[in-house]
């Protein structure tokens, strides 16, 4: 049974034609209070993380957030595991965790992904990504408002790879009607906490009759225990194209592993860009907030010049998670405020400003309310 713990989403103000702030039903442990402040794990991460991470440490520091970092140095660069075995242990100990990406070489280099390992290792089987047109941005389409809620843990992602004889691989796809149900309960409590009216279950079951087959019919089953809510799929080549053509017929979204990280990006695009996009990674006992689309940022590391957007609303929806919706509000209200001026643009919103400018910007505009 989901918990009534409720994380709310990065905005705290209407988005044009988007409707209120969302909410997430969750069911993990909220983190406990010593001293007055909470201990949250911090992952910086590899690329453009230190200087993003920065940007939230700033703002949180001048608005006096009951924060403390427990700040955890690991990589995907080089193998670096005692670096995710003290992640992980920092995260089962503060149950919360704000968190960068990590680079997942192409090549392997003797280990796995570090972003899938840790969230396999932790059960956060959720992940939740907010798509939303942002005022001052301006994009082909407007009126996007759609949550993609992904299962985490397993499908392509399960990491069971093995060469049988030279030149043949076979890769096991794991799909399972435990963690089928688990993921289809979750994106239709969000959806009744929200006030959401459809949610769509994302596939290729015209191919994958059993592993797909399973998966959308876990979610059908679900959806018959809130009839308020209207259920249908799409098969994911479609799911694209309609993202693309008509991205505000979809309300929330439930997908396997593969295909939410796959729509996550296309929605990213819809709106501006990667660094808009907040998220997080939800489990029965840890949280971790993080951007909802997986780029690193290697190309502009150490230049200055990357959007912290994203982490900042994700670190206001784990400031909401712990209570803290004062800070939260001022938080995203201000970045908001910085995006809708025009005035102060990081490069991938084909601007000049630096990643140090943006932050002041935020900062200043917060003072002003």
């Amino acid at each position: 049974m989901l918990r009534n713990s409720i994380l709310k989403a990065a905005s705290s103000i209407p988005l044009v034609g988007a409707r209120p702030a969302s909410t997430v039903a969750s069911d993990i442990f909220k983190p406990l209070k010593f001293g007055g402040k909470y201990t949250v794990t911090l992952i910086p991460g590899d690329g453009i993380g230190a200087e993003v991470a920065d940007s939230v440490k700033e703002i949180f520091k001048a608005e006096n957030v009951p924060i403390e970092w427990e700040q955890i140095s690991v990589t995907g660069l080089k193998d670096s595991e005692e670096g995710l075995k003290e992640s992980v242990e920092s995260l089962k100990k503060n149950k919360i965790g704000l968190k960068g990406i990590l680079f997942t070489p192409v090549e392997r280099s003797g280990h796995a992904s570090f972003n899938v390992a840790l969230r396999q290792e932790l059960d956060i089987y959720a992940s939740v990504v907010l798509i939303k047109s942002v005022p001052g941005v301006t994009t082909r389409h407007d009126g996007i408002d759609m949550c993609l809620i992904r299962e985490n843990t397993e499908g392509e992602y399960s990491g069971l790879e093995h060469q049988s004889v030279p030149g043949v691989i076979e890769s096991l796809k794991i799909i399972t009607k435990y963690k089928s149900e688990r993921i289809s309960r979750f994106a239709f409590e969000f959806a009744m906490k929200n006030n959401r009216s459809k949610v769509t279950v994302v596939h290729k079951a015209n191919i994958m009759k059993l592993a797909d087959g399973l998966f959308r019919r876990t979610v059908q089953e679900m959806g018959k225990e809130y009839p308020s809510i209207t259920t249908n799929d799409m098969i994911v080549d479609n799911a694209s194209m309609q993202a693309v053509s008509r991205p505000q017929q979809f309300d929330v979204l439930v997908l396997p592993n593969l295909y939410g990280s796959i729509l996550s990006n296309i929605g990213a695009g819809l709106v501006g860009g990667p660094g808009l996009i907040p998220g997080c990674n939800m489990g029965r006992e840890v949280a971790v907030f993080e951007p909802g689309c997986r780029h690193v940022g290697l190309d502009i590391e150490g230049r200055n010049q990357a959007n912290p957007t994203a982490l900042l609303l994700s670190s206001a929806m784990m400031l909401r998670h712990l209570g803290l919706s004062e800070h939260a509000d001022r938080i995203s209200k201000g970045v908001y405020g910085v995006l809708a001026d025009r005035t102060v643009r990081t490069p991938d919103l084909k601007g000049t400003s630096t990643t140090s400018e943006f932050t002041k910007a935020v900062l200043d505009k917060m003072e002003t309310f």
